[in-house]
């Protein structure tokens, strides 16, 4: 299991530490656990994220 801090997410996703802790008060961004008192997030949860963020930009096919 690949385990990253706040601050390795931030860099990968290439996206302010404060955004982070900002969707994750709110609920939103990114799959967080948090162990004790660090907050970590599996990497395959940022690419799964970042996959899904994506798909939702793409325009829609008119029918």
């Amino acid at each position: 299991m690949d385990l990253m801090t706040v601050t390795e997410a931030s860099q990968y996703l290439r996206i302010p530490e404060g955004t982070l802790r900002y969707w994750r008060h709110r609920g939103e961004g990114p799959r967080a656990v948090k162990l004790g008192r660090r907050v970590v997030y599996r990497r395959q949860d940022l690419d799964a994220w970042f996959v899904a963020q994506l798909d939702a930009s793409q325009p829609q096919p008119a029918s």
